[in-house]
């Protein structure tokens, strides 16, 4: 490469050269046009005055607050506050009333459901699943099994004081003998009552023995109720169909008798305001399982 300070002026196209050569090609001196270079001062000016007039540099503790004194961040947080204050009036009735009213009323029990789907992806979907399916040992939402009740009241109870709770003294609560374990049957009696639950609900190694009925009769009718249909008011679940918490099998029902796994649901007033826990309870209801 060459410089020359000679004014020289290109032969093909007529136009001076800047006296700069690359292998042999000169470079031509062509200015950018004028509107070119007034649009592109033009932007350098706009860039200045924008970070002047808006939160643009950052300094130790922060940025610069620009003179209008504008923030996304507080236009965003003004927003919000609006939208709680436009939903305050739906959630202070939601508040004052009873899950049967708010289901009686329309247009809350549509808020409610609203509120409480966004409230069960946050707080419920990790053990009862996305679409509160249930999984094995927690319970599937939308059919009309319930261990302690699918109405209303019954599901707000549950959700407000949890199962098993210890920091909360009116969870419910009803803990399953260990017959086994503790030797409170012997392990042909259990594998008797066993067959007999089994065939309550047509399970493949069911057996209606007599025996197994009498030992049914006396272990397990209190909390299971006659015939295994249930006792919602104890938290004893139905055993004559083919919902099970657990294991759905001869050997699940075994294994359950001999030492019984134990569920536990938090006590969510202790987490959340009432009124979500009256919003949850109307969206769960509204699953297609509420009684």
């Amino acid at each position: 490469m060459s410089n020359t300070h000679e004014r020289e002026i290109d032969e093909l196209s007529g136009t001076e050269t800047t006296g700069h050569v690359w292998d042999g090609i000169k470079e031509l001196n062509t200015p950018l046009p004028r509107w070119w270079l007034w649009t592109f001062y033009g932007t350098i000016i706009w860039a200045i005055g924008y970070t002047i007039a808006y939160p643009a540099w950052p300094i130790i503790s922060g940025s610069t607050p620009g003179l209008l004194g504008y923030s996304s961040r507080g236009t965003l947080d003004q927003k919000l506050a609006d939208a709680k204050a436009a939903q305050a009036v739906f959630v202070d009735q939601i508040a004052s009333m009873s899950v049967d009213d708010i289901l009686a009323n329309d247009e809350l029990a549509r808020f409610a459901r609203a509120g409480g789907s966004s409230v069960f992806k946050v707080y419920c979907t990790q053990c009862h699943g996305s679409g509160a399916q249930g999984g094995n040992g927690y319970p599937n939402l939308n059919d009309d099994e319930w261990i302690w009740g699918g109405t209303a009241d019954q599901i707000y109870t549950t959700i407000s004081h949890g199962a098993r709770f210890a920091a909360d003294p009116d969870t419910h609560i009803n803990d399953m003998p260990a017959f086994g374990r503790d030797q409170l049957l012997t392990s042909e009696e259990i594998d008797t009552v066993a067959k007999y639950v089994a065939s309550l609900s047509g399970l493949e190694g069911g057996v209606a023995s007599d025996e197994g009925k009498t030992l049914f009769e006396d272990n397990c009718v209190a909390c299971h109720g006659e015939g295994g249909a249930g006792e919602p008011d104890l938290g004893g679940p139905a055993l004559n169909n083919a919902i099970w918490l657990y294991n759905g099998s001869l050997e699940g029902i075994v294994a359950q008798i001999n030492q019984p796994r134990q569920g536990e649901m938090p006590a969510w007033s202790l987490r959340l305001d009432d009124a979500t826990v009256k919003e949850l309870t109307v969206y769960v209801h509204s699953l297609g399982g509420g009684q």
